[in-house]
């Protein structure tokens, strides 16, 4: 890596690179001296520092027993910001990235039942779910789309798992038939689901008539938030410095605290990620994420600072 490693980050060797389908590879990582890894839950991901600075989000999709590597699958964005084509054309077996993590915004809630519903590269969090549903003996089934059948990472993985799986490529069959595959709406079944936003939303419309908290999404993009609490500037101290650091309305908390000399890791930007996530220690926090929970946001203490502001004139962060 070019540059300093920062404190919550580690070093790990890329130890495997293999084609999982089009325009899909996963990665294989470990610590060069073999030493434990961090253990993990399902619906985990790490922060993954490339060697040119970008830092990207990736789920955990390997097996989560394993103590020494961890596997993420990475889909080729051509529209995206440039992480993604460094994996797939500059990134090989022996390069060293940085890692921060693993952290879990999307968590697996005991069941008895679960639906899983998978679009494209978003079945990478669902695979140590599935995982985990049969070493507990729970019912479950998944519903997985994509393009086209080359485009469908993992499926020989998923076809030891027989008919529990509908693979529906789009191009074969069209869209996915939601209705049919969720049924009825009833109590004591948890619905998982993760892809591209039209199919978050959906699985939403969906879910609608279904008991509460049975629906769980992890968003690729940000929801619309609307008009922060506050239109003037804000100030946000830093605790653990006693820096003081002016926020103005064009500028993200996140680029003032850098600005004022604190780096506090991030990727997505746009609240969807949870890497930046920060502890707030006084002060009401305006949530505009697309991670936190309700109960969560009326705690008030924590913040992704990357998109959230402040509903007060002050703001002190754990940093």
């Amino acid at each position: 890596m070019n540059g300093a490693v920062p404190a919550n980050v580690v070093s790990l060797e890329v130890v495997t690179r293999t084609r999982e389908a089009d325009g899909v590879v996963a990665l294989t990582l470990a610590r060069p001296d073999g030493r434990r890894l961090p253990d993990w839950t399902p619906g985990a991901h790490i922060d993954v520092v490339l060697p040119h600075g970008l830092t990207r989000q990736y789920s955990l999709c390997g097996d989560r027993f394993d103590p020494h590597t961890y596997r993420v699958g990475v889909l080729r964005e051509p529209d995206g910001r440039g992480g993604s084509a460094y994996v797939h054309d500059v990134l090989a077996p022996g390069d060293v990235v940085g890692v921060g993590g693993p952290r879990n915004n999307f968590p697996l809630v005991p069941s008895d039942s679960y639906l899983f519903v998978a679009g494209g590269i978003g079945i990478t969090p669902l695979l140590p779910m599935i995982h985990q549903a049969e070493l507990l003996g729970a019912d479950w089934r998944l519903l997985y789309g994509g393009r086209t059948r080359a485009s469908m990472a993992f499926g020989d993985e998923l076809a030891v798992h027989g008919g529990r799986v509908q693979a529906v490529p789009q191009d074969e069959h069209g869209l996915l038939d939601l209705a049919s595959f969720l049924g009825t709406p009833r109590p004591g079944v948890k619905i998982y689901c993760c892809g591209p936003a039209p199919l978050l939303a959906a699985v939403e419309r969906a879910c609608a008539p279904w008991p509460a908290h049975t629906l769980h999404l992890e968003r690729f993009v940000a929801n619309d938030q609307g008009a922060p609490a506050r239109s003037g500037p804000f100030t946000v101290e830093l605790a653990r410095t006693g820096v003081v650091v002016d926020v103005s309305p064009g500028d993200s908390v996140l680029d003032a605290v850098r600005a004022a000399g604190v780096d506090v890791l991030s990727s997505c930007r746009q609240g969807t990620c949870g890497t930046c996530e920060t502890t707030v220690l006084a002060g009401r926090p305006d949530h505009r994420d697309s991670i936190l929970a309700d109960h969560e946001r009326e705690a008030g203490d924590c913040m992704y600072p990357c998109v959230s502001r402040s509903c007060d004139d002050l703001l002190v962060l754990d940093l």
